[in-house]
């Protein structure tokens, strides 16, 4: 799930100006290169001890949310190895747009010995280029079911400078306009209280015609997410929720899982797997007459009963750089067990979900499987930026790939409930959103091409498309 689903709107026009000022105007200063190959400095040799760390630039950020971060520690030899790692960690929180390293001797400025420091000590001086706090805007999602929705938003990216992301926003459809309405309030962290407790608050207030699977979506939603690092690479996660449903009962959810994460980065991942498992019960019990009433012809037929049901969740995803390609592999596999029903069912076709046709009430089924193989080009490395002193980066990168699907409602899945489709685009690499896709898929089932426009990364948006 992501941190945050926050506006996109003014970020994309951060960005574009960024691109298309000429370099030499006053109010754009661009960082000399990629974050992964800013150089650490003369003075920064392997093995050198460390006498001191001190931190530069963090007028908003609390200076415990990137010491917990550091691997070079003083009285340890300095690594370049670990500062890049604790770069890409850094990298990570989406609070800076860049951070570079300097390294002085333990000597002072008369060349005399600091106390306690040896010979060859070296004092390490972090700099950080802080990203943007708040963000009064214009917001927007993108979905397979409503298309674009537009509308208002006030999020703060660092609340109390602790690593908490939270907004506040209402969103509508564009077309139809004003039909498909939503209120949304979204908090996060991946620390609670000092513990490695990483944890995603949303609250979701939604009037939607769902014209996919044919029914009308006036629900409220409460989610809690949970994540504890037990070891930097293992995780236990939970989820806790509750969702009232009119016109169908109160559908209550709760669920465990674990997930072992080896990749460099969590946004724009280059090398490393991931894998995570979850179970998740949804429900209380077969209550599926409970609101017979409501149709004329008292059988529940339309789908809007309660339901209870058990999910069984995998997701897979595998990356290798080569030079500037990054060969990407991912597998999301979600099984059902017992009484789903109509309006919870996976629907395929669309920039989150399968990239060779649109959405529609014909791809709809019970379980769903969704693969891709992708290839990166990074056309432009990540660049820090700034406009009229607000600051933010951007990285531009192309990419191609083949999209698999399975949809199924019973049994084993068949070749009849297989699609594939290959597609290919532009990704530009912004914060908040990681990043914005514009893509165009071609299926040979439907034999012409189709433009799609993204947000996240396609795997991170498939996960919360229904929400």
């Amino acid at each position: 799930m992501p941190r945050l689903k926050t506006t996109f709107l003014s970020l994309l026009a951060l960005a574009v100006s960024a691109m298309a000022a000429p370099a030499d105007a006053d109010f754009l200063q661009v960082a000399p290169a990629d974050s992964s190959s800013a150089p650490t400095g003369a003075a920064c040799a392997d093995g050198m001890v460390i006498s001191s760390v001190r931190f530069e630039g963090l007028e908003h950020t609390n200076p415990r949310v990137v010491q917990r971060e550091l691997l070079n520690k003083a009285g340890e030899a300095f690594s370049t190895e670990k500062f890049e790692t604790e770069k890409r960690r850094l990298q990570d929180l989406d609070l800076f747009t860049d951070i570079t390293v300097e390294c002085s001797s333990g000597l002072d400025s008369s060349g005399a010995l600091h106390p306690q420091n040896d010979v060859g000590a070296t004092r390490l001086t972090y700099t950080f280029q802080e990203i943007f706090r708040w963000i009064p805007a214009p917001a927007g999602k993108k979905t397979d079911r409503d298309g674009l929705m537009i509308g208002l938003a006030l999020a703060n990216l660092n609340v109390l400078g602790e690593d908490i992301r939270a907004e506040v926003q209402y969103r509508t459809s564009t077309d139809p306009f004003l039909d498909n309405n939503e209120y949304a309030f979204y908090a996060s962290s991946p620390y609670l209280f000092g513990l490695p407790l990483g944890w995603n608050l949303e609250f979701l207030r939604t009037d939607s015609y769902d014209d996919i699977r044919g029914f009308q979506d006036d629900s409220w939603l409460l989610d809690l997410d949970l994540d504890y690092g037990i070891t930097p690479h293992l995780s236990l996660l939970m989820t806790v929720a509750g969702r009232e449903l009119k016109d169908a009962a109160f559908l209550p959810e709760f669920g465990f899982g674990f997930a072992f994460d080896f990749r460099d980065s969590k946004l724009d991942s280059r090398r490393g797997v991931y894998f995570e498992y979850m179970l998740t019960h949804v429900g209380e019990g077969d209550d599926r007459d409970i609101n017979c009433n409501i149709l004329e012809e008292g059988d529940c037929g339309d789908g809007m009963g309660g339901e209870n049901y058990r999910e069984l969740l995998t997701d897979a995803r595998a990356y290798y750089t080569l030079w500037r390609f990054v060969t990407g592999a991912t597998a999301l596999v979600r099984y059902r067990l017992g009484d789903v029903e109509r309006y919870d069912y996976y629907y395929h076709g669309g920039a989150n979900t399968f990239r060779g046709h649109e959405a529609d009430s014909n791809y709809l089924g019970v379980h769903e499987v969704l693969l891709t193989l992708e290839e990166r080009f990074v056309l432009m490395e990540r660049h820090a930026a700034s406009i009229a002193g607000v600051n933010f980066f951007y990285g531009v990168q192309l990419v191609a790939g083949l999209d698999g699907s399975l949809l199924w409602d019973k049994g084993r899945p068949g070749w009849d409930d297989y699609e594939g489709a290959v597609y290919g685009g532009i990704h530009l690499v912004i914060p908040a959103l990681d990043r914005i896709r514009l893509e165009v898929g071609y299926s040979p089932d439907k034999g012409e091409p189709v433009f799609y426009f993204g947000l996240f990364d396609k795997v991170t948006s498939s996960r919360w498309r229904s929400r």
